[in-house]
């Protein structure tokens, strides 16, 4: 079976959107070039974010059809989380909500990528 390496996202500003996952994961950004920017996500999995205008074959996706989720510790971490997103100008679509699966809330990146924070059950 082939080994899972990258989720890329297809973005409007590259450099923008690289800053922003940056600041936001407080993570390095180890390859900026003319149309992708690459972010280290964990051990083995990047972060590729490629300018939507140069992807080829051409997409016909759009962003918030799918969401990235981020599991943090409990639900004190979520509500932390949402604290420091909304600090950060972050743009929040669901505010800290108990859903049936988990404590959770969902946020925008630049472009429209859903983000969801939540809580795995203990």
């Amino acid at each position: 079976m082939p080994d899972f390496t990258f989720l890329l996202l297809y973005v409007r500003d590259h450099v923008a959107s690289a800053a922003f996952y940056r600041d936001m994961l407080d993570l390095p950004i180890v390859e900026q070039k003319a149309d992708v920017a690459i972010l280290p996500l964990r051990e083995g999995v990047m972060l590729g974010l490629w300018l939507q205008e140069t992807v080829e074959p051409a997409s016909t996706g759009q962003a918030g059809g799918s969401e990235i989720a981020f599991a943090v510790a409990d639900a004190a971490a979520v509500e932390a989380t949402h604290a420091d997103w909304s600090q950060r100008g972050i743009v929040v679509l669901q505010a800290p909500t108990l859903m049936r699966f988990s404590m959770t809330f969902v946020a925008l990146d630049p472009d429209g990528h859903r983000l969801r924070v939540f809580a795995p059950p203990a």
